[in-house]
């Protein structure tokens, strides 16, 4: 640690140098509040011994000076025995102790130590608060990235309120995940929590699937049955992929949201309902918007707190926690034998550009896992188009053990973005015009596919 010492006591200075010097320190010395503020500044000590009355600049001033213009270093104070309220003044501006003089080595060194212990500690403090903003565990979902940490933050803040929710992303980045996080940390988590896919109901059921049915709605409703609304009543309603909906329902949601009611299909009286909904969308849903596909009204309603999940190609910090994660977790429910990843293999994930995002890696870990001979992921247990894939100019590549349309769309997407900002010299706004985007969709896409 290195000491600055300032007093115009030539005699003090020796003697405090020596102290220090023989107890491991490293110690300039000034002679007067000027010459010790230059050196402050200048040399960046850890630790000032400060004298309060000095020539050109006293103790007090020499200190509020130095706290002004940044400086960071303990200082304590060295003051004659009669001078204790100079030194509680000196304290209040910021000083961190005081040594009465005179002073033995023994009472230097003592008070001395007790303030390098207490910036010791204030600097582990610091590095673990910085290792918590940059690894921050929400439940079961990382975060690393700047980008994620904002989005979970967020979706902590608004998870005690009733506020409706869109979380906008791209398949396979987890924002099933970050609402189960906003309803678990909700007043609602002892109430039921019910997602539906959307674009997985057909359209002809999808109003009794939402409001339930009488007996008697029509052929084969045999007896009265329960909606999503009224089965998540009290609780969380979570509607992924809410851009399917067609206009028709999304019309009888709103109503349900703005009037907190529902009326069951074939039935005549609306009953009340209490349900948080957070609603999901790899879609443009204001692009969907301006194109007539999306009601502006419903857009509003769901999108109070919006929250965009980044793409795993801008969250590459987070894929060696993901993959452990993973391994752990498909260790435990098949029972495989691999509990290691080789460096090589890592590299080879990290350079990948993970279109199908996170539920693309946890799919290749499982399958690499089941097929692995020996305990560890070698990079030759990975498949050929993750160790070399295919260049972004290239048609994308369709494999017959590959068919996944979300995964794969999600790679022709990345071109056609690239191909438009190539062909308009970077201009956003006319590559959303040629991709029949929204500029603030196009934006998201961009920092998703790391086409920045």
């Amino acid at each position: 640690m290195k000491i600055l010492i300032i007093d115009d006591d030539r005699g003090l200075r020796k003697s405090l140098t020596l102290i220090l010097t023989d107890a491991g320190y490293e110690v300039r010395v000034a002679e007067d509040g000027e010459e010790g503020l230059a050196a402050a500044l200048s040399e960046n000590p850890q630790m000032i011994l400060c004298d309060v009355r000095m020539p050109k600049k006293d103790g007090l001033s020499f200190l509020r000076e130095y706290k002004e213009r940044g400086g960071e270093a303990l200082v304590l104070v060295m003051t004659a025995y009669g001078n204790i309220e100079l030194a509680v003044q000196a304290m209040q501006a910021g000083a961190y102790d005081y040594i009465p003089k005179p002073f033995g080595a023994n009472e230097v060194l003592l008070t001395v130590r007790k303030a390098e212990e207490r910036e010791r500690l204030r600097e582990e403090v610091g590095r673990l608060r910085s290792e918590v903003r940059a690894d921050r565990r929400f439940g079961e979902i990382v975060a690393r990235s700047p980008a994620m940490i904002a989005a979970l933050e967020v979706a902590q803040k608004v998870a005690p309120y009733p506020s409706p929710v869109l979380i906008s992303g791209a398949s396979g980045t987890g924002k099933e995940l970050v609402a189960r996080l906003i309803h678990r940390e909700s007043e609602r988590a002892s109430s039921p929590f019910v997602p539906v896919n959307c674009g997985a109901i057909p359209e002809t059921l999808l109003e009794s699937e939402f409001f339930g049915y009488v007996k008697g709605a029509f052929t084969g409703a045999d007896r009265d049955r329960t909606g999503l609304f009224e089965a998540a009543n009290g609780g969380t309603l979570f509607l992924d992929e809410v851009g399917e909906l067609p206009t028709s329902l999304q019309v009888k949601l709103l109503r349900a949201l703005q009037d907190g009611e529902i009326r069951r299909l074939g039935g005549t009286e609306s009953m009340e309902v209490d349900v948080r909904v957070i609603a999901a969308s790899n879609r443009d849903l204001e692009g969907m918007v301006q194109q007539g596909e999306f009601r502006e009204d419903l857009y509003y309603r769901l999108a109070v707190v919006p929250i965009h999940l980044p793409a795993l190609c801008r969250r590459r910090e987070e894929i060696p926690d993901l993959v452990h994660h993973f391994l752990q977790r498909h260790r435990e429910r098949l029972g495989v034998k691999v509990t290691a990843i080789s460096p090589e293999a890592m590299e080879g994930l990290l350079k990948y550009p993970w279109p199908g995002n996170i539920r693309e890696l946890e799919n290749l870990l499982e399958r690499i896992v089941v097929l692995a001979e020996g305990t560890e992921i070698e990079a030759g247990d990975l498949p050929e188009d993750v160790l070399h894939p295919s260049p972004d100019r290239a048609p994308v590549a369709i494999s017959d053990h590959d068919l996944s349309v979300k995964r794969h769309s999600a790679e022709l997407e990345r071109v056609l973005i690239r191909r438009a900002l190539e062909r308009t010299g970077g201009n956003k706004t006319q590559a959303a015009e040629l991709l029949e985007l929204s500029p603030r969709a196009l934006r998201y896409k961009i920092q998703d596919y790391g086409l920045e």
